[in-house]
């Protein structure tokens, strides 16, 4: 059975940290929908013209990045990227129901919130600190990459392909969410200063949306130290 694991070593580094999760056993994951849209429309307008990227729940990534080396600024973690497209008036471009459900949930709270298609990894889901001997393919890529030792990856550690590099900052292509997928893992991030709690708030509301707007069965999880890892059901 496959696990979620978030390794003993990011705790010891980041203790605080928590991931708020769902499991997801059967979607309907629609290229368009109208009442999504709109929902992503308003909250961007929303948020237009305030200088979000200086919120603390924001900058906190940054400080995390720089404590592992990266550089947040060429390396953006996911929620800083989806702001300075805000800010810069580009358009979202609605991928699939899924990723535009994950980005108004990131955009209304400010946490970095993603997801991978269960069925194409094969073993377990870890959250750890690169060897530098993975693979990662970029979205939309075909070219291999190695992370740098010691940069937090999310990988699966069976075959060392990564879904994602500098803990938030880039998707791996393997394990895309497309209109087929079906078993999908959803991860929402939270460092001090966001409170768990509002971190549980925002896992909630967007489990609620995947229920009510892509038909979803699902169940939700949460870890941090003190509950490292959770199993992955099988059918």
């Amino acid at each position: 059975m496959k696990k979620i694991i978030i390794d003993e070593a990011i705790f010891s580094r980041y203790p605080d940290f928590c991931r708020g999760v769902i499991l997801i056993s059967d979607i309907n994951n629609a290229v368009l929908n109208d009442q999504i849209q709109e929902l992503l429309d308003n909250e961007i307008k929303k948020r237009a013209g305030q200088n979000l990227i200086e919120h603390d729940y924001v900058k906190a990534w940054d400080k995390i990045h720089k404590a592992f080396g990266s550089n947040p600024n060429k390396f953006p973690p996911s929620i800083k990227s989806l702001l300075k497209r805000i800010e810069k008036g580009e358009h979202l471009p609605f991928i699939n129901s899924v990723v535009a459900l994950f980005n108004y949930i990131s955009i209304k709270y400010l946490v970095p919130c993603g997801g991978d298609d269960i069925e194409k990894i094969e073993g377990n889901l870890k959250l750890g600190f690169s060897k530098g001997n993975e693979i990662f393919i970029p979205l939309g890529k075909e070219e291999k990459e190695k992370p740098e030792v010691g940069e937090v990856i999310y990988f699966d550690d069976k075959t060392l392909n990564v879904m994602c590099r500098r803990w938030n900052w880039r998707n791996g292509d393997f394990t895309k969410i497309n209109p087929t997928s079906k078993k999908i893992v959803v991860n929402l991030d939270g460092i001090s200063p966001v409170p768990r709690n509002y971190l549980k708030e925002a896992r909630d509301e967007l489990a609620q949306l995947l229920e009510k707007y892509c038909s979803a069965k699902l169940t939700t999880d949460f870890l941090n130290k003190d509950r490292k890892e959770i199993e992955i059901k099988e059918d």
